[in-house]
């Protein structure tokens, strides 16, 4: 089993950064990808960014990319203890409930693929 921790939410003003801390305790070498989805108000939760443990892969959605970057601690040789979400260019539509979660499969946007989550960080952009 895989416990994930999020740290790093708060208020940030429009057009500022914020960086996002998950730290995975547990059996994380089972794990392949970690990865950070978000839920606003009213809306539906959605995928962010993931990325997984060999090789690096990443996947960002659309709405984030170029604006958002997911790394991991490399402390370790393809550890997933820590990975972080940088946040550039903060918009309100941003501000959301963020969780970060584990799978054991490659970067995938899909929240059914994977199977340990936080609890969750809030980040709240003001205009």
């Amino acid at each position: 089993q895989v416990q994930l921790e999020e740290a790093g939410g708060g208020l940030v003003q429009s057009g500022g950064s914020q960086v996002l801390s998950c730290a995975a305790s547990g059996h994380t070498a089972s794990i392949s990808t970690i990865g950070w989805f978000r839920q606003g108000p009213g809306k539906e939760r959605e995928f962010v960014a993931a990325i997984s443990r060999k090789e690096d892969r990443v996947k960002y959605a659309d709405t984030v990319k170029d604006r958002f970057t997911i790394s991991r601690d490399n402390a370790l040789d393809n550890a997933l203890n820590t990975v972080y979400l940088q946040m550039n260019s903060l918009k309100p539509e941003d501000t959301a409930v963020y969780y970060c979660a584990a799978s054991f499969f490659l970067p995938t946007d899909s929240a059914d693929s994977y199977v340990s989550w936080g609890q969750g960080t809030q980040v709240t952009v003001s205009s």
